[in-house]
């Protein structure tokens, strides 16, 4: 069993920056399949973020040059470091990893994963 915990969310003016951190149980990334999801009040889940097992990194569009995953294995954390915050970014934050397995929600590309943390909110303000 893996667990997960994530943190470093909280409140900042839109434009600020906000660096999240998810910290694995022993071994908990040894797949390599790491992913940050968000959601927000009324809106289904979305994928934000995401290491795919062949190492390559994917980026929702609506984040791409503002959000940027880092690792450091030996500690075994992964981090998302978000820069030029908006409004539309305010959700819970969630790291999730094992598995990877791509399916369709709404017709939409997205990815299962088998263990979760319990989220960290992010919010954004005008």
């Amino acid at each position: 069993q893996v667990t997960l915990v994530e943190s470093g969310g909280g409140v900042v003016q839109a434009g600020g920056s906000l660096r999240l951190s998810c910290v694995a149980s022993a071994n908990g990334f040894s797949d390599n399949q790491i992913a940050w999801f968000r959601q927000a009040p009324g809106k289904q889940r979305e994928l934000v973020a995401q290491i795919i097992s062949s190492g390559a990194e994917k980026y929702l569009d609506s984040v791409r040059g503002r959000f940027a995953l880092s690792r450091v294995a030996a500690k075994n954390a992964v981090y998302l470091q978000m820069d030029f915050l908006r409004p539309e970014d305010t959700a819970v934050y969630y790291c999730a990893t094992g598995g990877g397995r791509p399916t369709a929600v709404d017709g939409r590309l997205t990815y299962e994963y088998d263990y979760w943390g319990q989220g960290t909110q992010v919010t954004v303000s005008s």
